[in-house]
């Protein structure tokens, strides 16, 4: 594994199973890569509310998870290539803890 693959694992590991909101963040993404969203249409597409998702996004987009283009409203979010490359590293730790979170009524 490459010191860059390492390295967006753990980010990846921190941003779904180490901190607060993980369930939201990893619901984004799985959402994001079936197909690139607004942040309106992202919380209608799982149920959480606009100013959550901007949240989340910001902290997405800021650990380099995801990409956007335009401005405003119609800002449009993406997968990142980097999140791509590492997407069974994604898959992986969303299997072990995505599941369980929500069992638990992770926030």
């Amino acid at each position: 594994m490459s010191q860059k693959s390492r390295y967006t694992k753990h980010v990846i590991q921190w941003l779904i199973a180490g901190s607060r909101g993980g369930v939201n963040r990893g619901k984004i993404l799985t959402t994001l890569r079936d197909l690139p969203s607004n942040a309106n249409q992202l919380g209608e597409s799982i149920g959480v509310d606009y100013r959550t998702i901007r949240h989340h996004l910001e902290i997405l987009e800021k650990n380099g998870m995801i990409t956007s283009m335009g401005k405003r409203y119609g800002k449009m979010y993406f997968v990142s290539a980097n999140l791509e490359d590492s997407w069974s590293d994604f898959e992986e730790i969303w299997n072990r803890f995505g599941t369980t979170a929500n069992k638990g009524g992770g926030k």
